[in-house]
């Protein structure tokens, strides 16, 4: 296609937005609407598996070895265990750190409870290995396996809490999608629509080009640059106003609720928007794109 066939295009694309200005500024309004709630989504699901991440980490498993077990068979139990890929974090706990935090936990003077039982540890069989998963879908089918290790006395986990994590993660994921899919279909629909009263305007001109010996392509380019220049000034509006919003929402809970700071850590705002940024123009653009693409090839059979 040559350099002024492309800047013919363009030039009739911004023409036609001007044509259809009302249309045009309902479906910026709309894309705008999408990605804005899509920007808000994304900021709740990135923070919320991100506590979900923190709250993973505190749900333990505690592998427990039989009595009398050597230090050599407990570090090769250890060598199994991290050969699988479940694990997240793993640590070891000895008998003698394992009753210092009992200590610590249950008695006002634990100094003193540590003395009494200087050298005779009550909690001598009590080491261990702390295990984090990073699904904890995978907890039960993992806790089998080490049940059935050599030297395992014991596996202690919690089931319940697993399983009520698991499925909130699950519940909110699939239904953020299904509102996310609903918007961005309506964002279509009123694209396509903007677009066909465009080609509806221009009818017989388009006819007339078309018996000069115009190609689709050449015809359907303007459309196409209207589409992709509604998609793209919809994406950008939504990302400053998500951005400013995130950033004050942020500062005022952390200001007004300080126990929130030392209970959640929010995403930073970078890290958030180095992702939010590229994926809401690249949807923009996708929708001016499929809005335009599958319209002018349905209407524009002269």
């Amino acid at each position: 296609m040559r350099i002024s066939s492309v800047l013919y295009s363009i030039r009739q694309g911004f023409k036609n937005i001007r044509r259809n200005l009302l249309f045009s500024l309902a479906s910026v309004g709309t894309i705008v609407s999408c990605l804005f709630l899509f920007g808000i989504f994304y900021c709740v699901i990135v923070n919320f598996r991100s506590a979900m991440t923190d709250l993973q980490n505190t749900v333990t498993i505690s592998v427990f070895f039989d009595e009398g077990i050597s230090d050599e068979n407990i570090t090769l139990i250890g060598q199994q265990i991290r050969l699988r890929d479940e694990i997240n974090t793993m640590d070891f706990v000895s008998a003698d750190e394992a009753w210092e935090k009992f200590a610590k936990e249950n008695y006002e003077n634990y100094e003193a409870a540590m003395e009494a039982f200087a050298g005779d540890n009550p909690l001598k069989n009590s080491a261990s290995y702390k295990i984090t998963l990073k699904n904890l879908d995978k907890q039960a089918e993992f806790v089998n396996y080490l049940k059935e290790l050599n030297g395992v006395r014991s596996v202690l986990s919690s089931e319940v809490t697993a399983d009520g994590i698991a499925a909130l993660n699950s519940v909110v994921t699939y239904a953020s999608i299904g509102i996310i899919v609903i918007l961005l279909l309506v964002s279509v629909f009123l694209i396509s629509n903007t677009i066909t009263i465009g080609i509806t305007v221009r009818k017989e001109e388009i006819a007339i080009m078309k018996l000069i010996g115009a190609t689709n392509f050449f015809v359907r380019a303007p459309f196409i640059v209207e589409g992709i220049t509604i998609g793209l000034v919809g994406s950008l509006l939504p990302i400053i106003l998500v951005y400013f919003m995130y950033d004050n929402v942020v500062a005022y809970v952390i200001g007004r609720f300080a126990v929130v700071k030392n209970l959640f850590a929010f995403v930073p705002i970078s890290e958030l928007f180095a992702v939010l940024i590229p994926v809401s123009i690249i949807i923009g653009i996708g929708l001016g794109l499929v809005a335009s693409v599958l319209t002018t090839k349905k209407h524009l059979k002269v």
